[in-house]
């Protein structure tokens, strides 16, 4: 297995963490009798040798040996061996287009492709079920692949291998278009009797992708019918609990799996290849969440969040289900649930009585202890929060009363708008008796002051100032704590006229344009804060002249004298910039011909500018009209606008709906 091992000048290649002279252990380690050796070989495998996916010449120089050890039978594990020799040629079907390292790893695990082929016939099923897909990426022989595929489907009896080559029929349709029929016909063979439900839904997931016209009329109806009959023929999850656990990230992930890791592939294939057909998903959902099998919803509960993150529909019939799973005695579905709905927001509503009852009933749910941090708000109580429901207000009273005060508290606050004004006395209450020699001040004030800048409270004014003028320079985070000071007193506006002092008194510190934005809220004197946003606006990193630039836009026309340092930001290389300087541009002159284009450029080049430019066109009022058609298409398109930036966050629905809510008002929809 290791023959030429020392041979190679190891401590002269590299990896993620600089010489690859440890490598030869993992090699040796991956052949280990030891399951914790073998599981912090694997580790430091995809660590260091292949690290988040990339290749270094040390993971050239360990292809031969990884082909070698996949090919001894008496070696345990060679399906997770297998699956890392996939990604490190590049199984995604775009690896094609690989170049450089990731191109020469590709043409190395393409060289053993003939060892797959001997694989898909393996005594070891794992190994069968990671070889079929691996002989589909990289043997480029198109007729023995779907000989193979075919030969393999007759004789083959393990249901786990079954599925992996069905996937590698759809994959051998997506590679080779033009000899596809075939494996279509096996396809849509599969996903009829007699095979079994697995099977077909597998089958099915595989023909949405690749030949959505060969779907049955009652795709839904079908997919649910096979879920549940596979439901009740499946088998409790065998076995890995009988493996000893090991503390490596293998471990660790093996014990995140899925408890039916199998039938969440199996749906999540059928759903991402469905894509736009939302209304059949938000169906499948409805189905899943309404199986009698606990482990199906809490499948779907999960799955929902790619619904949710990328399309606008009306969901208000999947979020109810998922609400319904609070009552759940199972742990592990009510905190997925309690999960997904804390990441809606106000989508979120159809699920807030059965909410408000698990808040109501599990006061020990209300705080989330950490063992290092500061506490935060328990899942149940932020998700009824931020749908807006008043409901959470006399509970979120009972948790400030209490002796820490969890530190998202006053971002949560906000959600609840009007509602949230009792709450006002006790915020005030904590920021007075915050001491401000303590090491902890900054804590403390950070999850004050977000609560009274949303509670836009008057009565804080000099509480906040105390805090303003009294925190110690030395203090940790101090830069932290004035910036959200200051943002408050601009919150509060004319009422905060005492602050004005204090205010002037920063305008030339770090905190200058946070400040001349308070000042402008609490006086509007335009002749006080012009000199610093000019300043800024010229001699500024380009975080601070976008600043400066969003704050000259809300002095409109008074803000006149800027133009000349405004309008070279509209030409910009970054396009945050380029939108800051456009918006204040045309809010100060009131006339749009001459930001039109770079307002359309970065609306389309960065979906993340489109708030701004939704928010300026409503502030311009009717003279936004020749940008109208920008907020109209937004509200015509059923994707969210951050789905083709790459990932997603937790803020990704809200964010979208704000949207949403500010083109609506710049169209005059209110």
């Amino acid at each position: 297995m290791f023959t030429g091992i020392n041979e190679v000048d190891w401590a002269a290649l590299r990896h993620a963490y600089g010489s690859a002279e440890d490598v030869p252990g993992m090699l040796r380690g991956l052949a280990s009798a030891d399951r914790a050796e073998r599981d912090t070989a694997l580790d430091g495998m995809y660590g260091a040798v292949h690290h988040q996916g990339d290749v270094y010449d040390s993971t050239l120089a360990c292809v031969p040996f990884l082909f070698a050890l996949v090919g001894r039978e008496e070696v345990p594990d060679r399906a997770g061996i297998v699956e890392l020799l996939v990604s490190i040629g590049g199984g995604d079907d775009g690896a094609e287009t690989l170049s450089g390292a990731y191109a020469m790893a590709r043409t190395a695990v393409r060289a053993g492709a003939q060892v797959f082929v001997r694989l898909a016939g393996d005594p070891d099923a794992g190994v069968r079920r990671a070889a079929a897909g691996a002989v589909v990426r990289f043997l480029d022989e198109p007729a023995t692949v779907l000989g193979l595929l075919r030969e393999r489907l007759m004789v083959e009896r393990d249901d786990a291998v079954l599925l992996a080559l069905t996937e590698g029929l759809g994959l051998f349709v997506r590679r080779h278009p033009g000899r596809a029929a075939a494996a279509l016909d096996l396809l849509t063979a599969q996903s009829a009797p007699p095979y079994g439900p697995g099977l077909r839904i597998a089958a099915l997931g595989q023909l949405a992708g690749c030949a959505p016209d060969r779907l049955p009329d009652d795709l839904v109806g079908t997919v649910v019918r096979l879920l549940r009959d596979r439901s009740e023929r499946r088998p409790t999850r065998p076995c890995d609990r009988d493996r000893p656990e090991t503390d490596t990230l293998v471990g660790r992930l093996r014990r995140l799996r899925p408890s039916d890791e199998e039938g969440s592939q199996l749906l999540r294939t059928l759903h991402t290849a469905l894509d736009d057909r939302v209304d059949d998903r938000i169906g499948l959902l409805c189905g899943q969440l309404t199986s009698p099998d606990p482990v199906d919803r809490c499948n779907a509960v999960w799955m929902s969040t790619g619904l949710f993150r990328e399309w606008r529909a009306d969901h208000t019939e999947p979020v109810a289900l998922i609400g319904a799973q609070l009552g759940e005695d199972e742990d592990r579905l009510r905190d997925a649930a309690v999960t997904v709905l804390a990441d809606l927001f106000e989508l979120a509503a159809p699920a807030a009585d059965p909410l408000d009852t698990l808040v109501t009933s599990r006061p020990d749910l209300w705080v989330r202890q950490w063992t290092r941090g500061t506490p935060t708000l328990g899942g149940p109580l932020k998700a009824l929060a931020r749908t807006g429901d008043p409901r959470a207000v006399p509970v979120l009273a009972e948790v400030l009363a209490g002796p820490v005060v969890p530190g998202d508290l006053g971002q949560v606050i906000r959600h609840l708008g009007r509602a949230a004004a009792p709450l006002a006395p006790a915020f005030r209450h904590r920021l007075a008796r915050i001491p401000l020699d303590s090491p902890d001040v900054h804590e403390r004030a950070l999850t004050v002051l977000p609560a009274l800048e949303a509670l836009h409270d008057r009565e804080c004014v000099p509480g906040v100032l105390r805090l303003l003028l009294g925190i110690p320079e030395e203090a940790r985070l101090r830069d932290a704590v004035v910036a959200n000071a200051v943002r408050t007193l601009g919150a509060i506006g004319s009422s905060a006229h005492e602050a004005v002092p204090a205010l002037r008194g920063l305008l030339e510190c770090d905190s200058a344009i946070a400040a001349a934005d308070a000042l402008w809220s609490v006086e509007g004197d335009a002749e006080a804060v012009l000199p610093v946003l000019l300043r800024e606006l010229t001699g500024g990193t380009p975080h601070r002249r976008r600043a400066a630039a969003d704050v000259l836009a809300r002095l409109g026309p008074a803000a006149r004298p800027a133009l000349p340092g405004l309008r070279p930001l509209t030409e910009s290389g970054t396009v945050w910039e380029r939108t800051s300087a456009a918006c204040a541009v045309w809010r100060i002159t009131g006339a749009p011909d001459t930001v039109l284009a770079v307002l359309r450029s970065a609306w389309a080049e960065n979906p993340h500018t489109r708030a701004t430019i939704a928010g300026c066109i409503a502030a311009m009022g009717p003279k936004g009209t020749p940008l109208h058609d920008l907020p109209r298409a937004e509200l015509a398109s059923a994707r969210r606008h951050r789905t083709s930036s790459g990932g997603f966050g937790s803020h990704d629905v809200f964010a979208d709906e704000q949207l949403l809510r500010v083109c609506r008002e710049a169209l005059g929809g209110g």
